[in-house]
């Protein structure tokens, strides 16, 4: 995926550093230390178990440039590649002490976001044919939501709001608090920026046609019913970007899709994809 564009470097610095301070503590690794000569240099290859997408290899090379910075590390895929079993990943080479220090947080990184976006590509796969695009939400790993979120795009999704700062999304709670759709986007539109776009949740075609008359950026149709999402699209007529949401699995991603709406988000990409199985192999030691 040549446009895909990698994490700054400060997030995967501070990502990294705090994965091997929780790893490493205050002795650092004993057993390497105990077990392996210092001067000791190794090749090692990261491979692939199972088919997938790979994403987090800027994170893998990180973590043990963080040990090591004279650690050769040559990826030999990019992120967002479909890879088969038994693809190698990245060849590293150096300081063996390193390179068994670094591993556990490299492939902890690569798997879980290798497995997202996997899951993502399925999700894209399903709704092929379709104008539908495949979103995240907010539902990511505490301090991980901008690495799982580049994770997504890796498996061809496109990205949500990374946060409550930049986007208005008026949901279900904002409206009753609110005493409605209509005041709570008045107040919202007096409050945001010109640049700042809004949306607002609804779950009932009432509501959507009061939306519309707002003139919102982006409505999400919550658990709506396909009969419902095909009534919407009608009735919107393009005046403002549907989001579907809620009850979205790959068994039923197709047909939402095939309702004609321009997004469909799902937190499944990042609360419940499993991890890709990758490995670190020893070529040689000396």
């Amino acid at each position: 995926m040549t446009d895909l564009i990698p994490p700054p470097e400060h997030l995967l610095e501070e990502a990294v550093t705090r994965a091997l301070r929780e790893d490493l503590g205050l002795a650092g690794d004993i057993t390497s230390t105990a077990t392996i000569p210092a001067t000791q240099t190794s090749e090692a290859r990261i491979v692939v178990r199972e088919p997938g997408v790979v994403a987090g290899l800027p994170l893998a090379q990180a973590a043990v440039r963080a040990l090591d910075t004279q650690v050769a590390f040559a990826a030999q895929v990019a992120d967002g590649d479909p890879v088969e079993t038994g693809t190698e990943l990245a060849l590293i080479t150096g300081n063996t002490r390193t390179l068994l220090s670094a591993e556990r947080v490299a492939l902890n990184f690569l798997g879980r976001l290798s497995g997202i976006a996997t899951l993502t590509a399925q999700y894209v796969a399903a709704v092929s044919g379709t104008q539908a695009r495949i979103t995240c939400t907010r539902k990511t790993t505490p301090g991980l939501r901008a690495l799982e979120k580049y994770a997504v795009r890796a498996g061809g999704g496109v990205n949500h709001r990374f946060g409550l700062f930049d986007g208005v999304l008026i949901k279900d709670n904002h409206v009753a608090a609110s005493g409605g759709v209509g005041p709570a986007v008045e107040r919202a539109r007096a409050a945001a920026g010109h640049m700042v776009r809004i949306e607002v949740e609804v779950d009932t075609l009432a509501q959507l046609d009061e939306a519309l008359a707002l003139g919102v950026d982006a409505i999400l149709l919550d658990n709506m019913s396909l009969d419902d999402l095909r009534e919407a699209v009608a009735r919107t007529g393009g005046r403002a970007l549907l989001e579907a949401s809620g009850g979205v699995s790959l068994e039923t991603v197709g047909a939402i899709a095939a309702t004609g709406v321009d997004l469909i988000s799902a937190g499944a990409l990042t609360h419940s994809a499993r991890c890709l199985d990758v490995a670190l192999d020893f070529a040689s030691g000396g």
